[in-house]
């Protein structure tokens, strides 16, 4: 009996299961901006979606729209409403914020209760969320597109 192993159609999907950034659904050309950028970032994920987006992420000062946000966020950075709702202003209709956090056990660590109320209060919904390095857990949050129709 011959066992075989399910493959991708495309080294594309393969990609999708390994490299984070393609998990999370970045894309070529789309401007990213990162929030929160401090000493303790995963540079190697910061890499992996600068290698996605085939651009350097934008920082805080960008002055236009971005396509995503990245917001690196610990427990002792404020408020994490305020900070998920700041992020909204910066976004594309339609545009999603990463929320990277520590994992637990790792200094800053931030609830998970705590991240699904913020995100619901700042009127988002989270998408998805997954393993993104050795210290950080990232959630992938959307604005519902009803209330981006609305607005």
């Amino acid at each position: 009996m011959i066992r075989r192993q399910p493959v991708s159609a495309t080294a594309d999907h393969a990609e999708e299961r390994t490299n984070p950034a393609a998990r999370l659904g970045f894309q070529p050309g789309q401007v990213v901006q990162e929030i929160g950028y401090d000493d303790d970032v995963d540079q190697e994920l910061r890499e992996a979606i600068e290698g996605v987006i085939e651009s350097d992420l934008v920082d805080e000062d960008y002055d236009d729209v971005a396509d995503a946000v990245v917001l690196w966020f610990r427990d002792d950075d404020g408020d994490l409403t305020d900070a998920l709702v700041d992020a909204t202003t910066y976004i594309e209709e339609g545009g999603a914020i990463l929320l990277l956090t520590p994992k637990t056990g790792r200094s800053g660590y931030v609830e998970p209760s705590d991240i699904s109320e913020a995100a619901t209060t700042a009127g988002l919904t989270a998408a998805k969320s997954v393993s993104v390095g050795k210290d950080w857990s990232g959630s992938r949050l959307a604005t519902p597109k009803a209330a981006k129709s609305k607005r």
